[in-house]
């Protein structure tokens, strides 16, 4: 078989597919070119083979990129080589390899050649012979490596020389590991129990419990004695049958309060008996994660955490498809942020690593006994829509993507949190340092999150908090103008706490603007009930009298449990009280025309006979003697001030 071979080709060739060897006249070197070239025939990553170069290394370039080095090999050198390395692979190697052999010039130096071994991948799994054992081996990444464990399953299955965990008959259990109560009910749920049949007739060789499903036993060897496959035993077996069986078919479940395991204190638990439990615990368990954060600004108010579909999808994937050979229990660990769910396995060797990545691989099946069941049950998606569906309700959240980590021995899915409970986690933490007095701890985390998002109201609330307990209305006033802060993006009830911390210096002209603008803007829009007594105080200390007296109406007329309301009856009142004493003053005032004077002293009494009925009406509704000893002294100013403006007797002209 002729090949035309580029080296500058080769060069650029996946790493999992080309070996570099300078030399290859050592023993040690020939033992590691023969394993190398078996791993190639093995061909476990679907490459098709690979080639071994000899007469050539890899080194780094000016950039640090690799770069390879010709260094060549003679005529004699090359012959010694390629006997060799084609001896080993006859006598080492079962069933024995025929690398193709090709010399090529070095582009570099006439005076020698580089050897290349080309190796197609076989149906064969092949082992090496190094002294008295003998090992498989395959290409991972840039290595050859023995195959082990659950690699070493992937291998053999795919060479179709061992039958797939879950069909394979367990050789020592026996129909008494079955829990029979339990195999009623699953088979009843999953609509798969026939009423022409007993249960008794499903324990053989030859009944299947669905048309996809292989018997639920077999014999083995030559002692006529039924035994259940392994997907019989984890799915309908006993608790403590599954655990002497299969000791680390188990899941363990942690919650840790922080974003890491550094947290002193964790709940945790191990769940163990049959797959099918253990799925619906971890999915209860999770349950409780998938809560919904309320946001009334928010054009999606309910927002949940973690969507609950792609939660149970995820652990039905850990639980079907991972590698139950691979002594490593399921792991799920839960933190403030995210949920990792690491099971034991890596993809499965027909699976394009990076279509799984973006959730499109083709469906591949470890355990095709368990995936069908699992539908059946309806925990699982069909036809290998699993990890799309995670992908989707993620994406239709407003989640972070799923993230994917593959290692040779273990995959983990991360589900992210939703952004919003994040922020709630960081806005408790700030809140907890409120009440622990940290307050400048407390006002550098808030003043992060709002570089993040400036108009969450929540966080400006918490801002609002911590300048109040600082009394350091400079910075909030700092923060709005260099920030540029559009008030009309700001919560109404946020604005009325912006007005509130600034109209407290009445003496700061600038302060008093920005507050004037924050309330004209909160006023304009929905004002919760709990908000507008909070509003009218700082309204009353900035604003006109009559625009404490409309807003103050407006909101009785709007809300008419707030008639009684002592406090705005009392700001209404008073505020007109300071209308009349506008009126007063312009009665008194000798260039105001007589007409003006009259229509003056008119509104003026018209003023403080409402101001009376409010003053009146709030001192029989108030609760507190403080409340009516306030009442008390407004209605005496009151009555001063009605004395200044009764009508002139006509008897005295």
């Amino acid at each position: 078989m002729n090949f035309n071979i580029d080296l500058k080709e080769l060069s650029t060739r996946e790493s999992e597919r080309v070996e570099w060897k300078e030399n290859g006249d050592n023993v040690n070197i020939v033992n590691s070119i023969v394993k190398t070239i078996s791993a190639f025939a093995n061909d476990i990553s679907n490459f098709g083979g690979g080639y071994v170069v000899c007469g050539a290394k890899e080194t780094k370039d000016e950039y640090g990129f690799p770069k390879v080095q010709y260094t060549g090999l003679s005529a004699n050198k090359l012959k010694e080589i390629e006997g060799k390395v084609t001896q080993h692979c006859r006598d080492y190697v079962s069933p024995t390899i025929a690398p193709i052999v090709h010399e090529i010039n070095n582009p570099f130096d006439a005076s020698t050649k580089v050897l290349v071994f080309v190796i197609l991948a076989t149906s064969e799994a092949h082992s090496y012979r190094d002294g008295t054992t003998s090992n498989y081996y395959v290409r991972i990444s840039r290595e050859t490596k023995e195959a082990r464990n659950g690699v070493l399953a992937q291998l053999l299955i795919k060479k179709q020389k061992l039958e797939y965990f879950d069909k394979r008959v367990n050789p020592i259990a026996t129909q008494a590991d079955i829990d029979i109560l339990f195999f009623r009910d699953i088979l009843q749920e999953m609509s798969l129990l026939s009423p022409e049949k007993s249960l008794e007739d499903y324990f053989s060789d030859r009944e299947q419990i669905a048309e996809l499903v292989v018997p639920l036993f077999a014999k083995i060897n030559l002692d006529n004695i039924l035994r259940p496959r392994n997907f019989t035993v984890l799915i309908f077996g006993k608790k403590h049958s599954i655990t002497v069986f299969y000791p680390e078919a188990y899941t363990i479940f942690s919650i840790y309060k922080g974003v890491d395991r550094s947290e002193p204190t964790a709940e945790r638990y191990t769940l163990t008996g049959n797959i099918i439990e253990q799925a619906k615990k971890t999915i209860e368990l999770l349950n409780t994660q998938s809560y919904t954060a309320f946001d009334k600004t928010s054009h999606k108010p309910n927002q949940v955490k973690y969507p609950m579909r792609a939660l149970q999808e995820a652990v039905v994937n850990a639980i079907v498809h991972r590698d139950y050979e691979i002594p490593e229990p399921i792991r799920i660990t839960v933190f403030t942020d995210r949920i990792e769910i690491k099971s034991a396995g890596s993809l499965h060797w027909g699976v394009d690593k990076e279509k799984f990545l973006k959730g499109k691989a083709s469906p591949k099946w470890r355990n095709q006994s368990f995936a069908y069941l699992f539908n059946k049950l309806q925990l699982a998606q069909s036809e290998g829509q699993g990890i799309p569906t995670i992908f989707r309700t993620m994406k239709e959240e407003g989640c972070p993507e799923p993230i994917f980590e593959i290692e040779p021995e273990n995959v983990t899915c991360i589900l992210p949190a939703h952004p919003r409970h994040q922020i709630i986690r960081e806005q408790q933490e700030i809140q907890d340092k409120i009440i622990l007095e940290k307050y400048q701890e407390a006002k550098e985390q808030v003043l992060t999150l709002l570089d993040k998002d400036l108009y969450n109201f929540r966080t400006i609330d918490l801002y609002c908090e911590i300048i109040t307990k600082l009394r350091q209305p400079q910075d909030l006033f700092n923060l709005l103008e260099t920030k540029k802060v559009d008030f009309y993006s700001v919560n109404p009830n946020t604005l009325i706490n912006i007005a509130e911390i600034l109209s407290y210096d009445r003496d700061n002209i600038q302060y008093q603007a920005v507050a004037n603008r924050a309330l004209s803007v909160a006023l304009s829009g929905k004002i919760e009930e709990s908000q507008i007594i909070k509003a009218v105080v700082s309204l009353k200390k900035i604003g006109e009298p009559e625009d404490v007296v409309k807003f103050v109406s407006d909101a009785i007329n709007k809300y008419p449990n707030l008639t009684n309301n002592t406090t705005l009856l009392e700001k209404r009142a008073t505020s007109k009280m300071d209308l009349a004493k506008k009126c007063i003053n312009t009665a008194k005032d000798h260039q105001s025309n007589p007409k003006t004077k009259a229509r003056a002293w008119e509104m003026c009494r018209q003023l403080l006979d409402e101001a009376e009925r409010d003053l009146l009406f709030a001192m029989n509704n108030a609760e507190s003697l403080t409340e009516k000893s306030f009442i008390d002294k407004d209605i005496k100013f009151l009555e001063s001030m009605k004395k200044v403006s009764k009508k002139p007797n006509k008897k005295s002209f």
